[in-house]
């Protein structure tokens, strides 16, 4: 969002007005030679090249968010962050619009992320999760999450959502990234910080009505130290590794055998090829989970995809 862009000049990321277009980002780097290869877990071994698959569309001049449906192949849920109406898009990788959600049932302030997984654990049916958890000076009492069932048709329509507020032990948090385990069900979402690539904290228990006090789980910290501000967030549908976006680059945690949340922080965090972008802000896996797609802010910036070598 607009009131992000202070924290994205002091960590390196590019600013300016998100209603205005920014000139197009160079070329795409030279597919990286130095990336560490996977070993022992589900997905790329290595990844390719960003390649160009589409640009942002004209609906999501602040887009925030990106999750892959997992109930209808190729198609991927964006959102637009605060100040914007309270809706939610489908879309393919090239940024055409496959459908148009208007949700009704609260008042969003910073919606700044949304993922995709079981409605509870254990259910096979699937839902969207937006999470309003941005919160730039830290002074939200309680944040929450909406939630809805994946439609079973990609067309327009209204939709209900259900609110499931927490808080943080502590006092608030700014963040800006939401995950879900795919086998569990359990949600987690990362805070943004300036110290490191932010704090990781569950959602045990989350549920519509009275709030629940989030989990701190571990902090994530950039290889050297050399990076912040986490943007968003993309968990693999194994659990096994974990995708997170800062402003100038993306990173893969990585853990073989990793069973919960716990275990996959104490692996192996590398970077990975990350496409340029005037305000990046978006990232998911594939719904596969060979590959990833990365997304940010403005009109007409690329959609990256990235695949497998």
């Amino acid at each position: 969002m607009r009131g992000h862009l202070l924290l994205a000049l002091l960590v390196g990321g590019l600013g300016g007005c998100s209603r205005s277009k920014p000139a197009q980002p160079a070329a795409p780097p030279p597919e990286a030679t130095n990336q560490v290869p996977a070993q022992g877990v589900p997905g790329c071994t290595l990844y390719g090249a960003p390649a160009r698959s589409g640009e942002v569309p004209d609906v999501l001049p602040e887009l925030s968010g990106l999750a892959a449906s997992q109930r209808h192949p190729g198609a991927f849920w964006a959102h637009n962050d605060s100040g914007n109406a309270f809706e939610v898009f489908a879309l393919d990788a090239k940024g055409a619009v496959l459908a148009r959600l208007v949700l009704t049932g609260a008042e969003p302030r910073d919606m700044e992320d949304v993922t995709v997984g079981p409605c509870a654990p254990g259910e096979s049916r699937t839902c969207v999760y937006l999470a309003d958890i941005g919160d730039n000076f830290a002074r939200r009492a309680q944040v929450r999450l909406y939630r809805f069932p994946e439609p079973e048709a990609l067309e327009d329509a209204t939709v209900p959502v259900e609110v499931l507020p927490f808080t943080y032990p502590g006092g608030p948090r700014d963040a800006e990234s939401v995950v879900i385990d795919a086998r569990s069900g359990r949600l987690a979402v990362i805070s943004k910080s300036l110290d490191s690539l932010g704090d990781v904290f569950a959602l045990d228990g989350l549920h519509a009505g009275a709030p629940i006090q989030a989990k701190k789980l571990g902090t994530l910290t950039a290889p050297q130290g050399m990076d912040r501000a986490t943007t968003a967030a993309s968990l693999h549908p194994s659990g096994e590794r974990l995708l997170v976006r800062t402003y100038s680059r993306a990173y893969e945690l990585r853990r073989a055998g990793a069973s919960r949340l716990e275990d996959l922080l104490g692996g192996q965090l590398v970077e990975v090829p990350s496409g340029s972008q005037a305000q990046a802000e978006a990232i998911t896996y594939l719904q596969d989970g060979n590959g990833y797609l990365l997304g940010t802010e403005f009109t007409g910036q690329p959609l990256w995809l990235i695949r497998c070598r």
